[in-house]
């Protein structure tokens, strides 16, 4: 049998059939369009999805479920999304909307946490029994996975890691609140705390990388000017290592999961950022030997996870 793994983000849906191994069998996108009418893309995915089965072969009789992983608040029971904040959707009823092309079961939750699903079932994670993924981008994502299922709280919104605050007063987040650590340890942190120290010192190769325009500074940038030596950039990413292990070490605290798998486009930098990031975290974290320690891995399941983990919601 297979499984049919929908991933719908802001600028694109991607889709794929995926065999019980984790084994993607097909995969292809369009963009979705997101000023566009929920009427529009429901209908889109559901066209474009059917005519992915039958590119494939496979056979619509042969497709166990349908998984959709998406930004947002699910109400998984129901099959509704019930916020998006990047998506104009309130409610909407995907699993009733989407049974008009599929004659099997439909599942819906929120993208981190299909991502570490993949991880658990397929990626670095798999034979645990306790895991968590976070994703280091534009924000944090972040998903626990107990026993090969998702934990969301009773109402599915959990756990919504990067809004725990770890600098009291701090700066502001894009959910209302102020010292989250979405706003310290994510890509947006990481370039706002660029761009501050580049600011206290105008002699940095920060300026030069951005051409002297601190609008161009990206999450890449420091990194690249502490490889050249620069002082400045050093003492960002010395911040930024910090407030990402102090998130970290809460995780772990609270949750103890026996991988801790860092995914992103941060997560990228490889050792250069994670080697100080783990020295930081084993140094601090509550629980220490003779009791086993989290292990700490990057993802693998990268620009799959989504599918796959979607994917998966029917196992």
């Amino acid at each position: 049998m297979y499984y049919l793994g929908i991933d719908v983000g802001g600028m694109s849906v991607k889709v794929g059939i995926v065999d019980e191994k984790g084994n993607i069998l097909l995969k292809d996108k369009f963009e979705t369009g997101r000023d566009r009418s929920y009427e529009e893309i429901i209908r889109d995915i559901g066209e474009f999805s059917v005519k992915m089965i039958e590119k494939s072969g496979v056979g619509m009789e042969n497709i166990k479920s349908v998984g959709i992983g998406i930004p947002g608040t699910p109400d998984c029971k129901n099959g509704l999304l019930v916020y998006a904040n990047n998506l104009s959707f309130r409610n909407a009823p995907f699993r009733a909307d989407l049974k008009k092309y599929f004659d099997c079961p439909i599942y819906i939750d929120n993208d981190a946490n299909v991502a570490a699903l993949a991880e658990a079932v397929a990626g670095v994670c798999k034979g645990v029994s306790v895991s968590m993924t976070i994703t280091l981008g534009t924000g944090i994502g972040s998903g626990l996975v107990i026993d090969g299922k998702i934990f969301g709280g009773f109402n599915y919104a959990a756990p919504e890691i990067g809004h725990m605050v770890i600098v009291q007063d701090g700066y502001p987040c894009t959910c209302g609140r102020y010292g989250c650590w979405e706003a310290y340890a994510s890509a947006t942190g990481l370039i706002r705390m660029t761009r501050e120290y580049a600011q206290r010192f105008p002699d940095s190769e920060i300026h030069r990388i951005c051409g002297g325009d601190l609008s161009k500074v990206d999450a890449r940038t420091a990194f690249k000017a502490k490889r050249a030596g620069d002082f400045a950039a050093k003492l960002v990413i010395q911040d930024f290592t910090k407030y990402l292990a102090t998130g970290i070490v809460n995780l772990i605290n609270l949750f103890q999961p026996e991988v801790l798998a860092v995914g992103g486009g941060l997560s990228h930098e490889g050792d250069y950022l994670m080697d100080d990031v783990k020295k930081i975290v084993y140094s601090e974290i509550y629980s220490k030997d003779p009791v086993p320690q989290c292990r700490i891995e990057y993802a693998k399941m990268g620009n799959d996870a989504g599918i796959v983990g979607a994917a998966f919601l029917g196992l």
